[in-house]
């Protein structure tokens, strides 16, 4: 009686993680109250921040905390591990915005970034990532520009469809490393860097 060897099954490739949708203010723009915007595909704040550092680590330096205020995250871990290294996360209210995400980088600086909620839409995530990440370094709030954005178009984020996401990069909308790549100062197709610490002046420390 034979037996018959047979090779073993390669290894399925983890699939790779979808990357960080983001838009940032390029050097020397006035800082505002926000430094850009995050467009995250869900409300796993542990699975969306992996995303987030891995994006923003080459412009910002190592990402090292991470703080936001409890109202739209469900479950807010203590730490993430990203990379080999641990994020520390930390939740604060009233002190920040719930619309908002903050930042610590390593011997670096702080920085503020709008979170447009994960069932935007298209449209009007590019309208605020526009916002936030423009020169002009409008005085809003993360919850102010978001409350502006409906009110001049009148459908509120709870109203989009939560394929938007899909729509966004299936009809042209750029991830992370798309935009590293292009020229800066354009939203849809350009993540800029900043260098240099913002001015925290009249801001909740945070952590």
């Amino acid at each position: 009686m034979s037996a018959t060897l047979l090779p073993p099954l390669p290894r399925p490739e983890p699939a790779a993680a979808p990357a960080a949708r983001l838009a940032l203010k390029t050097d020397g723009s006035s800082r505002g109250l926000l430094d850009g915007a995050w467009w995250p595909r869900s409300r796993d704040l542990a699975h969306e921040l992996r995303a987030l550092t891995d994006a923003l680590d080459p412009l910002w330096g190592r990402i090292t905390r991470v703080a936001v205020n409890p109202e739209h995250w469900p479950v807010i871990p203590r730490k993430v591990p990203v990379d080999g290294r641990t994020v520390k996360v930390g939740w604060f209210t009233p002190e920040i915005d719930p619309h908002k995400l903050l930042l610590l980088s390593y011997g670096t600086g702080r920085w503020d970034l709008l979170v447009i909620p994960p069932e935007t839409g298209a449209e009007s995530a590019a309208r605020l990532m526009t916002a936030a990440s423009g020169r002009d370094g409008l005085p809003l709030t993360a919850s102010a520009l978001i409350a502006e954005d409906e009110a001049r178009h009148g459908v509120s984020a709870a109203d989009r469809s939560p394929a938007a996401d899909e729509a966004w990069e299936t009809e042209g909308g750029a991830s992370a490393t798309d935009v590293l790549k292009s020229p800066a100062g354009t939203v849809s197709a350009g993540l800029p860097r900043q260098t240099g610490p913002p001015d925290p002046a009249g801001r909740p420390s945070g952590l």
